[in-house]
């Protein structure tokens, strides 16, 4: 428990003092003349990581300087036949979920009833591949970076599929739950039309969460602590989804960085779940972009 307490803040600390500093450790974070944007993903499975180990990583490259956001485990480094660097330091990640106890998987058999199950959080540590030597040229290689047009396109598919009745049109942006509509200014409004995209994937954000789809609490008014949590959700679904597809906005959403705060410092787990529900979020988006038979 006392460990799981302490990485939790740990991450949080991080993230507010990001915000206090006025920077969104979830819009391009990164150094776009060095590294691509891009979701981190582990070098050996490809597996690209979700919810808080996306800020997580992004933050570690940020201050590493590495021109890749690909990671792997000291033990991966060597079956991989190479080796971590002398000296470098690794990153925290965390992996969470929940398990049923032995005696309460015995209780469920003989009396009936539903399990209780118990939550844990279980530490790993990464290095990047620039902190990593004697790896195949396979996956110390460059990368083979998005297509800025291609990504557009998947961008156009995505909202396309998404079914959202999702209109074009007034000064400004927003999702309305009730009517369940979504509503962005046409292009041109944009002073740089990539952001447009951004701004569609945020209101979209919001779009997946709503009824029928995954149902998160969007009750809250304006100024709200519901509200707060709620839009913090649609950055990151937004973030997460253009990293995905490789685009790289330039806007920045910052209004509501001080009730992000309070969000924060009042509940030491409220990124963590923000961050979960927006991978959740941004997975629902992509999917809308994928091939159907």
């Amino acid at each position: 428990m006392s460990e799981r307490q302490s990485l939790y803040g740990e991450v949080t600390a991080r993230i507010i003092a990001e915000l206090e500093e006025g920077r969104l450790p979830w819009v391009q974070p990164w150094d776009a003349c060095k590294c691509p944007c891009m979701m981190p993903a582990n070098a050996v499975s490809a597996r690209v990581y979700s919810g808080i180990n996306v800020l997580i990583l992004w933050a570690a490259g940020v201050g590493g300087g590495f021109f890749s956001q690909r990671w792997l485990t000291y033990k991966q480094a060597a079956a991989a036949g190479g080796n971590v660097r002398r000296g470098e330091k690794g990153t925290v990640i965390c992996y969470a979920d929940r398990f049923t106890p032995k005696d309460e998987a015995v209780r469920v058999q003989s009396e009936g009833g539903e399990a209780r199950t118990v939550a844990f959080l279980k530490r790993f540590v990464v290095f990047n591949i620039d902190q990593c030597e004697g790896l195949g040229e396979d996956m110390a290689g460059g990368l083979v970076l998005p297509d800025p047009v291609l990504a557009i396109a998947e961008a156009d598919r995505i909202i396309a599929g998404s079914g959202a009745d999702f209109r074009i049109g007034g000064s400004e942006a927003f999702y309305a739950p009730g009517p369940d509509f979504v509503q962005v200014p046409p292009q041109v409004a944009f002073r740089e039309p990539i952001n447009w995209y951004r701004t569609a994937l945020h209101e979209l954000g919001h779009y997946v969460g709503g009824k029928g789809r995954l149902e998160r609490d969007q009750s809250g008014v304006f100024g709200s602590t519901s509200y707060a949590r709620e839009e913090l959700v649609a950055e990151m679904t937004a973030a997460f989804a253009c990293a995905s597809l490789g685009i790289q906005p330039t806007v920045r959403h910052a209004d509501y960085i001080g009730a992000w705060l309070e969000v924060l410092r009042a509940d030491d787990k409220a990124i963590f779940r923000a961050a979960s529900a927006a991978s959740k979020g941004a997975d629902w988006l992509l999917a809308c972009g994928e091939d159907r038979p």
